[in-house]
């Protein structure tokens, strides 16, 4: 992984490319590269670094007149898997010939047996990468027909593949192929365009076709033919994005993750938005697709995601089973489908993924399709893969979340997540007084949010003062126990600084020997059940030196002189609390990483979808 750009039309390719690769870099990468068409040759311009570097290489390198005359072209930004982030691993990757580019998301997982048969037939190999060997392997195939090169080849392949190919003697077409890893066609007027996001296609049209997997795809700058691997033609139908490319742009804010922090009064509203009967005392949620009785027969709840995405679902599972009475429990995506889970037809299975691309979590999903659950997803991205194999849950309708940190989508996943065990609830136990009671403190979430996001200055005075830490602990207890969780993964990712989230009851167990003279400590301590217990922790960590940050409820003045420093909260439902909560985390975390010059939209090592396992 971790970008891919294709073109063919009336433009200039290298210029679309580069612009389309800027609009992908948010997704985290370390080398970038680029492949077009000129005067019947295949001509590749690659660097390690930045997009910005590849564009200088280029330039430099090839005659101005390329930039206008070459109409077809591949472009990739490069996260490492197979071999260090150099030019030579850097894509696109030639066949044996010169004559084949290509560029490749995923993981070819049987590249070695591949390589050595190839190596044993004379090929020989520049990079340490899979992707080379899938690019031999198709030049092996190739007795004049690309198209039936590329699924001769694909159907040696073992793992998963997001790819596009270029062939100098077909200059007029580009193939592209997925398993498991996204392509999404732009079909704009005289031209066409290749991605693995939507976002590098917006600037060019709003009428995309998704592959699905074993979806093999002819594309020319006039019209898109798509097949599966036997060549056997198949219908996808045409869909409207449904954003423009205003929405993935700055907006005047230093950092995308700060945009977006602000963003989240507006998204939560368009997630709660015509959701909720006031007078049911009920959420409205037309895309699960379930009628009252399916949900009250229901058994078990099982949520499953990753990183943010699972920290979501921890929030979650309080929810279901405070709010519905029914079981619920978290699993990690990645070791859902390796470790038998005793899943059955009573069951609901959620996925959440703010892409709808995360691997482990598709992987997860049919593996639990397999076992007959009841599969639904909460997904940001509408026609994502998740969200067309389930065909069944709930947008979020956060927007283009560009910043590879997730803010907006959690929050909107959380928000989520309380309207549909409002739901559940009240199909079991809740009342309808008390569903109306809930349903109006959702409806104050995205102002509870502002409130917060208002004291952007103030968190960023706070946060001066622990810029300079290398480790963190963030504490707390309840539904509150995820959200330390979650904001320590931000810190983390953002500013370099170890920072680790805990139950606030198992600090004692361990952790507290790590705590020195000045260590900070996060603790979550609004008031929510369990928070004077907290409060005892927070004592603990005091009389070992530790420096205190808490997060108090507004008017909880006795609490805060427990602390060095306090941020407050709106008071409201001990689960609805979670969301403004996390936003000061947030906040917080951006600030001690701006103040330390960390590149926060782009931290070093991490994607923002991640396609492999």
């Amino acid at each position: 992984m971790c970008g891919i750009v294709g073109y063919i039309g009336k433009a200039g390719a290298p210029a679309v490319l580069i612009n389309g690769l800027k609009r992908l870099e948010y997704r985290g990468y370390d080398s970038a590269g680029l492949a077009v068409i000129d005067d019947e040759r295949v001509v590749v311009a690659k660097s390690p670094g930045k997009v910005a570097a590849l564009s200088d290489r280029a330039r430099s390198e090839w005659p101005e007149e390329r930039f206008e005359t070459c109409t077809s072209g591949i472009a990739h930004t490069r996260w490492a898997t197979h071999g260090p982030p150099t030019e030579a691993n850097a894509h696109p990757h030639l066949d044996g010939s010169g004559d084949i580019a290509l560029v490749h998301n995923g993981i070819i997982e049987n590249y070695r047996a591949l390589r050595a048969r190839l190596e044993g037939k004379g090929h020989h190999f520049e990079s340490d990468t899979d992707t080379e060997v899938l690019a031999h392997l198709i030049g092996e195939c190739d007795k004049g027909d690309l198209f039936q090169a590329v699924c001769d080849a694909l159907h040696q392949v073992e793992g998963t593949f997001g790819i596009a190919v270029l062939c100098s003697r077909e200059p007029e077409r580009v193939i592209t192929a997925r398993r498991g890893s996204p392509i999404v066609i732009g079909v704009g007027d005289g031209e066409s365009i290749i991605a693995s996001d939507a976002s590098a296609i917006l600037a060019h049209t709003q009428r995309v076709i998704y592959l699905d997997d074993n979806d093999i795809a002819i594309v020319t700058a006039d019209s898109v033919e798509v097949r599966d691997l036997n060549n056997i033609p198949v219908t996808r139908e045409i869909a409207e994005l449904g954003f423009d490319a205003e929405a993935a742009e700055k907006g005047g804010y230093e950092h995308f993750m700060l945009k977006e922090i602000h963003e989240q009064p507006e998204c939560l509203a368009n997630a709660i938005r015509g959701r909720l009967d006031f007078d049911l005392g009920t959420a409205v949620l037309s895309g699960m697709g379930t009628s009252p009785r399916e949900l009250a027969e229901l058994d078990r709840v099982v949520i499953v995601g990753c990183g943010t995405s699972l920290h979501a679902g921890l929030v979650g599972e309080y929810a279901f089973e405070d709010l519905a009475d029914i079981h619920a429990e978290v699993e990690q995506a990645a070791e859902f489908r390796y470790r038998n889970p005793i899943i059955g037809s009573r069951d609901m299975v959620i996925s959440i993924s703010q892409s709808g691309e995360t691997a482990d979590t598709l992987a997860a999903v049919r593996e639990a399709v397999q076992k007959g659950a009841f599969v639904m997803s909460l997904c940001n991205v509408v026609g994502s893969t998740i969200a067309r194999e389930t065909g069944r849950g709930v947008y979020l309708h956060a927007g283009p979340e560009i910043s590879v940190a997730s803010t907006k989508a959690f929050t909107c996943q959380v928000a989520v997540l309380l309207m549909m065990a409002l739901k559940l609830g009240r199909g079991r136990r809740f009342s309808r007084e008390q569903g109306m009671r809930l349903a109006r403190e959702i409806e104050t979430i995205p102002e509870l949010v502002e409130r917060v996001v208002a004291q952007s200055e103030k968190i960023r005075k706070i946060a001066a003062d622990y810029a300079d830490a290398e480790h963190a602990f963030f504490i707390g207890r309840g539904p509150m126990y995820p959200v330390a969780l979650e904001g320590a993964l931000k810190l983390k990712e953002i500013s370099y600084i170890h920072a680790e989230g805990y139950h606030a009851a198992e600090l004692k167990h361990g952790p507290i020997a790590l705590l020195e003279q000045g260590t900070p400590v996060i603790a979550l301590a609004c008031d929510i059940p369990g928070r004077d217990k907290t409060l005892g922790n927070v004592e603990e960590c005091r009389a070992r030196g530790a420096r205190i940050v808490g997060i108090v409820s507004e008017g909880d003045f006795e609490v805060a002189e427990c602390m060095d420093d306090a941020i407050y909260i709106p008071r409201c439902h001990p689960l609805v609390a979670t969301i403004p909560t996390v936003v000061a985390l947030q906040l917080f975390a951006y600030h001690i990483a701006n103040i330390r010059g960390c590149e926060i939209d782009q931290p070093r090592n991490l994607a923002k979808s991640v396609t492999v396992e």
